[in-house]
């Protein structure tokens, strides 16, 4: 609510004032606390860029953002990079719809998208929102007779838990009033000069070095799927202390999940700095 609408500048400086704040509270906070490392993956962050988003922290924290909030995201995205990244990742998927509240048939495509569980799109808002579109802002679905309700217009459709709603706005400025803002989460996708900068340094790397960048690809595909092992041979660990009985290294199994974990451990901590040495070349 109070991050995504700012520039990038200005995120910094929020951030700057939390971590202060939190120091004069006697609150512990890591040195390099970010937003990027502590909602994010690098798988998911670089899925993300396959699908178009661009790599610049403000881009990334955007993602973040409307990966990560509790109301429906009302993107400003004047140069349409948003747009791209939604519905690329989406479609790519076979689940979304794009309408315009412009369109005479809008509230029959967001009826079909909640019914079916569809991810729905809806380009070129103004400033103000149809006031159909409240309950569904609001999430006011309910139960009725065993069924998962919510109603728009004036009837009660079927509610899908696996529907998604992407609103959008190409406005470089818009005045929106208190009550949208209440309803949504703003998420400012503008391109500034410093974010231009960033992204077409991006794109020179990953022109004049693709090997560097396929060298990067490669060791991130690679950890995640480590660091799926290792969180399940520590699962599989805490089963195994759980129903163990008597002396814990006569326990087979537990020793044997107990040592590979290690191993695992070992192998994550050695991709991780292969990482590091990548991200500094």
């Amino acid at each position: 609510s109070y991050y995504a609408p700012l520039s990038a500048s200005y995120r910094e400086r929020l951030v700057e004032s939390w971590l202060e704040r939190c120091h004069e509270l006697g609150i512990q906070v890591s040195k390099d606390f970010s937003v990027r490392a502590t909602l994010a993956t690098d798988v998911e962050v670089r899925e993300w860029a396959i699908y178009g988003l661009p790599s610049n922290q403000l881009s990334v924290d955007n993602g973040i953002v409307v990966m990560n909030c509790r109301r429906w995201p009302l993107m400003i995205d004047p140069q349409l990079q948003a747009g791209r990244w939604i519905k690329s990742m989406c479609e790519g998927k076979g689940k979304l719809r794009v309408t315009r509240l412009s369109d005479p048939g809008w509230i029959k495509v967001l009826e079909s998208c909640i019914v079916n569980g569809l991810g729905c799109v809806i380009e070129d808002l103004g400033e103000t929102l149809d006031p159909a579109l409240t309950p569904v802002l609001l999430k006011q679905h309910f139960l009725s007779g065993g069924r998962q309700l919510i109603k728009l217009g004036e009837q009660e459709i079927d509610y899908d838990p696996e529907f998604v709603l992407y609103l959008m706005t190409k406005q470089p400025n818009p005045h929106f009033l208190p009550e949208v803002c209440i309803q949504t989460t703003l998420v400012n996708f503008t391109v500034t000069h410093d974010g231009l900068e960033d992204q077409l340094l991006g794109d020179v790397v990953r022109k004049e070095r693709p090997d560097l960048e396929a060298q990067r690809d490669k060791i991130i595909v690679t950890m995640a799927a480590d660091t799926k092992q290792l969180q399940d041979l520590q699962d599989k660990t805490l089963q195994l202390l759980f129903e163990s009985e008597g002396m814990i290294l006569d326990n087979e199994p537990l020793v044997n999940t107990l040592q590979q974990s290690k191993a695992t451990s070992i192998i994550i901590e050695r991709r991780f700095k292969e990482a590091e040495a990548t991200e500094e070349s």
